[in-house]
């Protein structure tokens, strides 16, 4: 049997759809999965695409490497950009001591933000509702805490889009870097506002509703993305047909 040389766009082709083989990579060989049941449709537990490599994923997965010998190797991965030749000397052994780094920085990093950010939304909610001014001040931390570590995360997000994605734009990585500049622009702007004039949350003038929408603002911010992050990792497919 020949042995194909494919690049990633033409490994891509082989995405299990429309009829299509089921091909996918590891460690610069191509394997022909067509005929495994869990690859379906080009799709492995609902978030591994085939016409990939998966060299990093498999890496990751509770299985090992074993499984591909099951499949026949239908050709190799033709050299082209990849982490090896783009990574610098002095991060690559950094990578090797420290795998989950490649991946898993963002994920374990994201979780932060998030919580602070609803967290100072939900305290202001109480404070607003009760009355107590404690709700408020805690509110406050929990801002300063998310405005902490948002910086981190968006750092952590561009670090794993430029090594696993090759900074590639998609849809959601996109939309996910416009709010989260959005987030971190409205989250500084209250949260300075707020040292300035401490009285400003129990303001009724037009300031303190201005003040008081920004803070509500968080939430959508965060949700939208979180989303689009949930996108990236568990993308939404249709349900293959039996």
């Amino acid at each position: 049997m020949t042995m194909l040389e494919l690049d990633p766009e033409e490994l891509a082709r082989y995405d299990g759809k429309d009829g299509k083989p089921v091909y996918i990579a590891h460690a610069g060989r191509v394997y022909d999965v067509s005929e495994s049941r869990l690859w379906k449709g080009g799709l492995h537990m609902r978030r591994h695409h085939a016409g990939k490599d998966l060299t990093t994923d498999i890496g990751g997965a509770p299985h090992g490497t074993e499984v591909l010998e099951r499949y026949p190797q239908v050709g190799v991965v033709r050299k082209a950009e990849t982490e090896e030749n783009r990574v610098p000397d002095w991060l690559a052994p950094v990578l090797r001591r420290f795998p989950m780094a490649r991946r898993h920085l963002h994920p374990m990093t994201v979780h932060f933000p998030i919580v602070f950010m609803l967290a100072a939304t939900f305290f202001n909610l109480l404070h607003l509702v009760t009355g107590v001014g404690a709700f408020e001040t805690t509110g406050l931390h929990c801002l300063g805490a998310g405005l902490v570590f948002t910086p981190v995360v968006m750092l952590t997000g561009l670090f794993t889009w430029w090594l696993n994605y090759l900074a590639r734009p998609t849809r959601p990585v996109t939309i996910k870097i416009f709010t989260s500049i959005v987030l971190l622009l409205v989250a500084l702007g209250a949260f300075t506002w707020r040292l300035e004039h401490p009285g400003i949350p129990d303001s009724f003038s037009a300031d303190g509703v201005v003040y008081f929408l920004l803070i509500l603002s968080l939430t959508p911010l965060v949700t939208v993305i979180g989303w689009h992050g949930a996108m990236l990792t568990f993308p939404i497919e249709k349900e293959p047909e039996e």
